[in-house]
């Protein structure tokens, strides 16, 4: 049986057919599950490599011992023979596969196939179509099979996405996401299920046939032995003829168990040999045989050594698969021509073998390596802190994470086969705990942003209602309070966000709008309060220095009162003048010699009465005379601390003296504080 029937015995046609039942994932799992499908292909591509490992290593009795010249073998006995045999079979699997594992191969395999495809990307309805004559066909084709059931599902990925694209943008949530299947997938999953059970019928078939092969096989055998045991005195010719038709009956029955094949092979060549010595065939058959028999085994010698130049690895031990199988199908050459022609065709298959091993050696490295990156992977995904993830920012910026590590995933190679299950398990259970609990997130706040949604659009209709109002003070008052309350809100479902947003933005600025261009009356009188601050600041620098202390005193209190009399000014001005003005009286207040406590409480009256004069000016300063009493009941409770503590020092030692000399002086500093605190006070009492 050749490598390519074995490849494709309907044991493994059957065993790629098992992985039929695939449906489209759920929106949660949808990035998780892409390499289910490919998993189930490793499992047939093992099948398919183990076929090849069992047909190399069934090659093993193609060099048994061959007929020797007939004076030489004449007194020989059948356990030499036999000896001989095994030999020579020790030497062809020891050149066969060897030196890697089946795990190796199957990976190795499938990047092979994959790389080489050359079949056509299809529409959905060309690939159903296809399956639909595959499915009427008794020629079924695994490559073609294979190609169209990979096709098949990654076409219903697409659609699924491009379905759940559209679900989204039309406003739906990720997790109501449920994909529809089409007529035509419907109907390809049935096609798939009905070539699968036709294969299955197929294989049965073949398997009754390789027992019928098995007993037809027996048969031959039993015949070539009744040659050599009983030759007879007919004809040469006639014996030789009935033996060469044997032979050709034997190699016409293909399909027979991998068991017992080797097996087989052993007994029917053990008698092949007994045939060409017993018989005692003239050399000039003899001759003829062995001298064709050598012609056609240095051409697989020459072909064997042309694999060396092979660039593809792969692609040049399976054609060697093949050269061993047309060895064994080979006849026997002279003994003194035997082992020569073995040895130059196994140092050939020796070549490609390393070849062959080196490179199973370097995929099991990169294996490794992807195994170490697929770990580090699932070890970020088990660590995520899922108590920190309390909001809607935080889920989404871990959602990104975790999409970028799948995307890395995906990017990834394949791992030891040991490890692909359990590495995919993990990492998939990773995924998955993170997806459900993002989607009991979003369920439990799902409420909260309905009734988000609730409070926001009641403040569109306050903020609506509100926009055409010309009594500019309270409005803008309670236009800044709908703002702020608009911020305290949390988030509202996302559909919403542009809409409602877009709505009161903008009614806000409609009315700030309106305001902007009731105010530009204001402008010349803003202007006019600039020169008139002006003048005062002109009017303060210019005290006569001659004048009394108190005089110049109650002069320049008086320009201050002026100043703060005096309404707005320009925006743009505004911190220009104040700080000429500050200049200006700092200035004074310095060669008058007037207390820093009494420039620092002038300088709290300036800012008061400015605050006085604001939007909403008495809230203002009710919150800061608030303010101010808790300092003076904070600073009165740490005076009263400090007082208390200077009775219990002692002052027998200079450190002590020291001790209390620096409480005092706090002590000092904090009634000083309080006085002017009340101070204050009283300036705000008063603008009140």
């Amino acid at each position: 049986m050749s490598t390519d029937e074995k490849l494709e015995n309907p044991q493994n046609a059957q065993t790629r057919m098992n992985d039929n039942n695939v449906t489209p994932m759920n929106a949660s799992e949808e990035k998780v599950d892409e390499k289910t499908e490919q998993t189930s292909e490793e499992d047939v591509k093992e099948e398919d490599m183990e076929a090849a490992s069992e047909s190399a290593s069934a090659s093993a009795a193609d060099e048994k011992a061959s007929p020797s010249s007939e004076s030489d073998l004449a007194d020989e006995s059948a356990e030499r023979e036999m000896n001989e045999i095994v030999h020579e079979q020790e030497d062809l699997s020891e050149i066969s596969i060897s030196g890697h594992d089946e795990e190796e191969e199957d990976d190795a395999t499938d990047d092979a196939d994959s790389e080489n495809s050359s079949f056509p990307l299809l529409s959905i309805e060309e690939i159903v179509s296809k399956l639909r004559e595959l499915a009427s066909s008794e020629d079924l084709q695994r490559k073609e099979m294979d190609e169209l059931k990979s096709q098949f599902y990654r076409s219903i990925r697409n659609e699924t996405a491009e379905q759940k694209a559209k679900f989204l943008a039309n406003g739906g949530e990720e997790i109501d996401f449920v994909p529809e299947e089409l007529p035509l997938y419907t109907e390809g999953k049935e096609l798939l299920a009905k070539i699968k059970e036709k294969r299955a019928q197929i294989q049965a078939r073949e398997e009754a046939e390789k027992e019928q092969n098995v007993a037809k096989k027996l048969a031959i055998i039993e015949q070539i032995k009744q040659l050599t045991e009983n030759p007879g005195q007919e004809d040469f010719n006639k014996t030789y003829q009935e033996f060469r038709l044997l032979q050709q009956q034997w190699n016409d029955i293909k399909l027979i168990p991998q068991a017992k094949a080797n097996e087989l092979w052993k007994s029917y060549q053990l008698y092949v040999e007994r045939f060409y010595d017993l018989v005692r065939i003239n050399n000039e058959f003899r001759e003829y045989d062995f001298k064709k028999n050598l012609e056609l085994k240095t051409e697989l010698c020459e072909a064997a050594e042309r694999l060396d130049e092979e660039p593809d690895v792969i692609s040049a031990f399976h054609q060697l698969q093949n050269l061993h199988q047309q060895w064994r199908e080979i006849g026997p050459v002279s003994r003194k021509d035997r082992e020569e022609i073995w040895n130059r065709f196994k140092e050939a298959s020796n070549k490609i073998n390393k070849k062959y091993q080196a490179h199973f050696e370097e995929i099991k490295l990169q294996e490794n390596e992807n195994l170490e990156k697929k770990t580090a992977i699932c070890e970020q995904l088990e660590s995520i802190d899922y108590s920190a993830l309390t909001t809607q920012k935080a889920w989404r910026e871990q959602l990104d994470k975790v999409l970028a590590l799948q995307d890395e995933w995906r990017k990834i190679g394949y791992v030891p086969k040991k490890w692909n299950s359990k590495i995919y398990e993990r990492y998939r259970a990773a995924c998955n705990i993170f997806f459900e609990k993002k989607n009991q997130f979003q369920k439990s706040i799902r409420d909260e942003l309905d009734e988000n949604l609730r409070k926001k659009t009641a403040l569109c209709e306050q903020a609506e209602a509100l926009k055409d109002s010309k009594d500019w003070r309270a409005t803008t008052q309670e236009m800044i309070r709908i703002q702020k309350e608009w911020k305290e809100i949390g988030p509202v479902p996302r559909k919403f966000v542009d809409s409602l947003w877009q709505r009161f933005i903008s009614a806000c600025d409609y009315f700030f709008e309106q305001k902007k261009l009731s105010s530009s009356s204001h402008l010349a009188e803003e202007q006019n309060n600039l020169e008139a601050k002006k003048a005062i600041i002109e009017k303060i620098n210019n005290i006569d220095p001659q004048l009394p202390i108190d005089e110049a005193s109650a002069l320049l209190h008086q320009l201050i009162e002026e100043w703060h009399n005096i309404g707005h000014v320009p925006f743009k001005q505004k911190d220009t003048i104040y700080s000429d003005f500050y200049e200006a009286t700092e200035a004074q207040f310095n060669r008058l010699n007037i207390d820093k406590g009494d420039r620092k409480l002038q300088s709290y009256r300036n800012s008061i009465s400015d605050m006085a004069k604001s939007d909403n000016g008495r809230g203002q300063l009710l919150r800061e005379r608030e303010k101010l009493m808790r300092q003076y009941d904070r600073m009165k409770n740490e005076l009263q601390t400090y007082e208390n503590n200077l009775g219990f020092l002692s002052v027998s030692s200079k450190k002590g003296n020291t001790l209390i000399d620096e409480m005092n002086q706090r002590v000092k500093r904090l009634r000083s504080d309080l006085d002017l605190l009340i101070k204050k006070i009283d300036a705000i009492d008063k603008e009140l």
